[in-house]
């Protein structure tokens, strides 16, 4: 890791719904990236912005202000065109907008103790939903419409979270993963997991949503710090690689079976029977790997697991290796992209290929 500035420069930061794009918010305005080449794709240099989401590779934007002038109010959702520069619809809310998420036919909107569910296209609002407090705007979102579910949290006591069908408006459970409040949860592309961290930080969780009484769990490490973001790997089954970033600056990977690979003996040490029979089971350490330092200590981060390749036994379908790119947005400005990879006697070997200032990058070339 280079030693960068712990100042914030950004004030958002998203990867679109396939991680192929990448939108960030400063106090000048908005940038869109490539995650592929690091190519700044799009800029609006008009004011600074709090949200800014994007639907997959469309030229829809989503985008709410800072305040610091009266056309960016934080209380407005603009949904902006970015190839022809236009503004397609604005929203108006009463108090400030904390979160935005999208897909084909959902627009979620989330303020500090409602929740707002519109169907995309007309912006036909289809459900309110009354929150607990979530000053913070946190919450889940997963694009699949076969399995469209929002989380939200359930209480400020407690680490428990809501989980809504938003494509049906019905409530469908109620996971209790925590003591303690909730700091990050995530939902699988997919929609059949979800990962959830609380304010302690020192365990990680994954329900399965179809049943909430199961779930997986993962010690992070003995020491309480913040989880800033958790994602999972792009498996289309079963989750394969779960990232969590946190105030440490490191950066902790947990590596989880795959159904459609035998499992092995616990002693062989890689990928195999890992998944606990019990609820308060807590996963092998040997299935826990840490990135150490890859961000200053305190600054906000968000890293996702973008590709992942499994390497087989082409006679048994023994699963010998994992390779994954990971990609790492930092709030001090810095875009960074690591190869991972994971033998079969379970060793972590990491690199960082790209690391690019994002604040500088121009439209003329890739970073």
């Amino acid at each position: 890791m280079a030693n960068h500035s712990s100042s914030p420069s950004l004030l958002c930061a998203s990867f679109n719904q396939d991680h192929s794009y990448f939108a960030v918010g400063t106090r000048d305005g908005v940038r869109i990236f490539d995650t592929n080449t690091g190519r700044l794709c799009y800029e609006r240099a008009v004011g600074a912005f709090v949200i800014a989401e994007m639907l997959f590779s469309s030229s829809l934007l989503a985008i709410v202000g800072a305040g610091d002038q009266p056309s960016l109010s934080p209380r407005r959702l603009c949904l902006f065109n970015t190839t022809t520069g236009a503004a397609l619809r604005e929203l108006n809310f009463l108090t400030s907008i904390l979160a935005v998420r999208m897909n084909r036919q959902r627009l979620i909107v989330i303020l500090q103790d409602k929740a707002y569910v519109y169907e995309i296209n007309s912006l036909t609002i289809l459900d309110t939903i009354d929150t607990v407090p979530n000053i913070k705007g946190l919450c889940a979102f997963s694009p699949c419409l076969d399995a469209c579910y929002l989380a939200l949290p359930a209480s400020t006591t407690k680490g428990s979270a809501l989980l809504y069908n938003v494509m049906d408006c019905h409530l469908h459970c109620e996971i209790e993963a925590h003591r303690s409040p909730l700091a990050a949860m995530v939902l699988s592309s997919n929609g059949m997991y979800i990962a959830t961290a609380s304010e302690q930080g020192t365990i990680i969780r994954v329900h399965l949503v179809s049943d909430a009484t199961k779930s997986y769990s993962f010690r992070r490490g003995t020491y309480p710090s913040t989880i800033f973001s958790l994602s999972f790997g792009p498996s289309k089954q079963l989750p394969d690689i779960l990232a969590a970033s946190s105030s440490s600056g490191s950066i902790h990977l947990f590596t989880l079976g795959f159904a459609s690979h035998p499992r092995s003996k616990r002693s062989s040490g890689f990928l195999g029977s890992i998944i606990p029979g019990a609820v308060n089971d807590v996963l092998d350490p040997a299935y826990h790997h840490v990135l150490h330092n890859a961000v200053s200590a305190g600054v906000k981060s968000h890293a996702i697991i973008r590709k992942v390749e499994n390497v087989t036994n082409s006679s048994s379908s023994e699963l010998l290796a994992c390779r994954a790119i990971m990609s790492v947005i930092t709030y001090n400005g810095y875009f960074q992209e690591y190869n991972l990879s994971i033998d079969a006697q379970n060793e972590l070997s990491w690199s960082l290929v790209r690391e690019f200032n994002l604040l500088t990058a121009t439209m003329d070339k890739a970073s």
